[in-house]
């Protein structure tokens, strides 16, 4: 059944030079191996596939969360604001927001989109 598969998370995007050009230089990815129909990047230990598609940017919601330790989130956020990524915020209960930064019980995390507006985010408190 479908459960015993590995799931990739796929990315629409409508010009895949530009979206190679913020995966690989403004986020450091490495492209993995290249398909017919877009790009596999290797994050931790899973996959994520950037292909072009003429619904790139109508998804509103997260697209795809990075998983960080609460060590390493900091240092994540400032290497992101580092490569001037601005952070999005919006109101969702018991959240409190500062400088961008969601914290929301003992989890912390911080939203931001990709040129064609998927939303990413990385966050804490996930595994």
């Amino acid at each position: 059944m479908l459960s015993n598969l590995t799931a990739i998370p796929a990315l629409a995007v409508k010009d895949l030079a530009a979206a190679r050009e913020f995966y690989e230089n403004v986020l450091g990815f490495s492209p993995g191996s290249e398909t017919v129909g877009g790009v596999l990047y290797q994050a931790g230990q899973s996959q994520f596939l950037v292909y072009p598609s003429a619904y790139a940017g109508t998804n509103k919601a997260t697209a795809l969360s990075f998983m960080a330790s609460d060590e390493s989130f900091d240092a994540e956020v400032a290497a992101l604001r580092d490569k001037g990524i601005k952070f999005q915020t919006f109101e969702y209960e018991g959240t409190e927001w500062q400088d961008g930064v969601a914290t929301m019980g003992d989890s912390k995390g911080v939203w931001f989109t990709d040129p064609d507006g998927n939303i990413l985010s990385v966050a804490t408190g996930m595994s």
